[in-house]
């Protein structure tokens, strides 16, 4: 290996994550999806320069995105997962990665390695919840991209662990539901409660409706600071690794006053200490910093806070992809 190279790869990959959220942005893959284009019918589908969009295509080539042939332009089985109507599609997250708010933090991060305090705030003068809030297309370029992760997340999810057992599953930050509407497609015995802030599940009605899920599922909104609704089962993706320590234990206290003395607590989460995929699940930690105060953890780590909220961790699943169910149990 030319170490002197790939360093200069990896430095360079700001410049990689912004083309492809460029082309995310511009729609070039769905465009593409209707068949081979020009450059000229590009650039005007777009609604681009076609010198800019010339040497934007061609970057996007060489990393294998697309593929040009006799002056047109066509998917690469890579740029066919930047399509909006595909399943699995990473369009989502590629729009948001990109947005002003998210690319600006990461101009914190030194300040974060040397203070240990959130880059985000110190960046924009306010928490990141805050300023999405204030900040729509910002907020529906967050939500589009959780929802387009959770496509990845939870048929590996639904997969790995059996929830035929419970009566009712309450989603706690479901956002518009789309892991709980593969839990319930999957276990039609099971009836589902979508919790989250009112602005965010509001967007939720006409996905479950397109399920056919409507009757079996309440949506709810609320804050999970104050309480939650109760059921048999909660399940929590990707809303722990948000929050530092203290925050995180009130969460989970919250839903501990929910819980009946046989229900079960359920964390969708990566591990630092068993993650197959250790480059993801260390930026992922890293990510937290800069963004919301949060961070992954060991299993260890999950296990003290369960306990400071009167809860047992008693089994540890893997999913098909880099996270984890961790099932608790309250303490008798």
């Amino acid at each position: 290996m030319d170490a002197s190279r790939e360093l200069h790869r990896l430095t360079s990959g700001y410049q990689v994550s912004q083309a492809v959220h460029v082309a995310a942005r511009l729609g070039i893959s769905d465009v593409l999806a209707e068949g081979p284009k020009s450059l000229a019918q590009l650039a005007d589908s777009t609604g681009t320069d076609a010198g800019a969009l010339a040497r934007l295509m061609h970057a996007l080539a060489a990393l294998g995105l697309y593929a040009a042939d006799n002056g047109e332009y066509t998917n690469t089985e890579l740029g066919a997962a930047l399509r909006t109507d595909v399943p699995r599609s990473v369009a989502g997250w590629a729009r948001f990665i990109g947005t002003g708010s998210h690319w600006q933090a990461y101009a914190g991060l030194e300040d974060s390695i040397r203070t240990g305090e959130t880059a985000f705030p110190a960046v924009h003068g306010e928490a990141v919840w805050e300023y999405r809030a204030k900040h729509p297309a910002e907020q529906a370029a967050f939500d589009a991209a959780m929802t387009s992760m959770s496509e990845t997340v939870a048929d590996a999810v639904v997969d790995a662990y059996d929830f035929s057992r419970f009566g009712t599953l309450v989603d706690v930050g479901g956002g518009r539901g789309r892991l709980l509407i593969g839990i319930l497609s999957r276990y039609p015995s099971v009836r589902g409660v979508l919790f989250d802030q009112p602005d965010v599940v509001a967007g939720a009605h006409d996905q479950l409706s397109a399920a056919g899920l409507s009757d079996r599922c309440l949506v709810v909104g609320g804050n999970f600071f104050d309480a939650v609704p109760e059921g048999d089962a909660h399940l929590l993706k990707a809303v722990i690794h948000d929050w530092a320590d203290a925050e995180s234990i009130e969460i989970l206290r919250t839903c501990r006053r929910s819980m009946p003395d046989h229900g079960r607590l359920l964390l969708v989460e990566q591990l630092l200490d068993e993650s197959p995929d250790p480059v993801r699940t260390a930026f992922s930690d890293l990510n937290m910093l800069v963004m919301t105060g949060g961070r992954e953890r060991t299993t260890d780590e999950y296990r003290a806070l369960l306990a400071a909220a009167d809860l047992d961790l008693v089994a540890t699943v893997p999913t098909a992809g880099p996270t984890f169910v961790l099932e608790a149990a309250p303490r008798t």
